[in-house]
């Protein structure tokens, strides 16, 4: 059975995503909030809950097949102020990755290292952040690739993520797993471009990986969303009424299509600053009705939540998406305790990675990998 360290790791959807045929042999987050829901659902044997700079290689059991990261993405991510990998929170890829060069230094490299997110990453300081995390694991002799998968072909909820995969130089990598180029379901515009500016030793230690056609999604926005949810309220009429006053002409016309089909609708609303035809910025809310959510933000940094609107005929609701509504987005199943926080328990979802995406990298490519390596290990012995 393969194991892993989780970096990172919030509520654990990376080791929900790995399942039950995967060991966690250590966990760390530095948000204890984070680290309740974690020790809820996991329990706390693993469970590490402190900065990553305070951790070194004693903590860490051997055995370790993956290491996985789902660093901070704030200072990478468009919303953020641009401070890249020299940010305070993104930063914290570094201490990270010095531990994982103290492991190489004791001979327990992990044989897989995995890297979570936004793909702001890939063009943060103009492709140089993203260049210095390919320099690091080539100098480290990693060879490695990067995938862009969005959540929409797993959960009805738009959340594009990247995710670069790096596997040990001398372990081998089946041709299957391989392409001589680039794949655009999984390496868009964007993600070749950050490659074109890698160096020449990267891109050296550079890989296609090939991952499978994405699967057809089974569940829309709408089946997800309750009746009666616990953790938030309807909203009043007024209040629904405000709703509607902020949308532009545009917006309020897909209100009013949806009137118009005579049955349920489930739309997601975020509310967004724009300029106004007076070159003023005001705040209007924009609605989606495509059946599938926005992606979730933390409720953090002005990022606004997600409300839902219910249209059916002339009838008109609204209220915030509820913790349950924005777990089952994330893919956790109904049996995942969430804080009973609302603000502890949205800002968990959107903090996370989506379940149903770590699994497929996960059967699709790093089981695979790690089954090779084995197979070379038992015809070396």
């Amino acid at each position: 059975m393969p194991a892993f360290y989780e970096f990172f790791a919030g509520g654990g959807m990376a080791r929900a995503g790995l399942g039950a045929g995967w060991t966690c042999l250590f966990a760390n987050d530095i948000d204890p909030k984070k680290g309740s829901s974690y020790v809820a659902n996991w329990g706390n044997e693993e469970l590490h809950i402190r900065s990553v700079v305070t951790v070194e290689t004693k903590d860490l059991p051997l055995g370790g097949d993956l290491a996985w990261a789902s660093f901070p993405c704030q200072d990478l991510s468009l919303a953020g102020a641009g401070a890249g990998l020299e940010g305070e929170r993104s930063g914290t890829f570094w201490p990270f990755w010095r531990l994982m060069d103290a492991l190489d230094a004791e001979s327990r490299a992990p044989r897989i290292i995995v890297l979570e997110n936004v793909p702001g990453a890939l063009s943060s300081h103009e492709g140089k952040d993203f260049a210095a995390i390919g320099a690091a694991l080539a100098k480290s002799k990693y060879r490695f690739g990067a995938v862009v998968i969005d959540a929409v072909h797993f959960v009805p909820q738009s959340r594009s993520r990247l995710f670069i995969v790096a596997i040990k130089d001398g372990h081998p990598i089946p041709s299957r797993l391989a392409a001589s180029e680039p794949d655009a379901q999984w390496h868009p515009a964007h993600l070749v471009g950050a490659y074109e500016k890698l160096s020449r030793k990267s891109k050296a230690a550079w890989l296609w990986w090939k991952l499978p056609p994405a699967p057809r999604r089974l569940n829309t926005f709408s089946e997800l969303i309750e009746d009666e949810p616990e953790g938030v309220t309807w909203h009043t009429a007024a209040e629904t009424q405000r709703l509607l006053s902020m949308m532009s002409s545009i917006n309020r016309e897909k209100v009013e299509k949806a009137k118009r089909l005579g049955r349920r609708i489930v739309g997601g609303i975020y509310r967004r600053t724009r300029v106004d035809e007076k070159g003023e910025r005001v705040q209007r809310a924009e609605v989606r009705f495509d059946d599938i959510s926005g992606c979730l933000r933390t409720p953090v940094g002005g990022s606004s939540r997600q409300t839902l609107i219910i249209v059916e005929g002339k009838k008109v609701r609204s209220r915030l998406l509820s913790p349950r509504e924005a777990a089952r987005l994330m893919g956790l199943p109904d049996t995942y305790i969430l804080p009973k926080n609302y603000n502890e328990a949205y800002h968990l979802a959107g903090d996370g990675v989506v379940v149903p995406v770590v699994r497929f990298l996960a059967s699709s490519l790093l089981e695979p990998l790690l089954s090779a390596a084995g197979a070379e290990d038992k015809e070396a012995a």
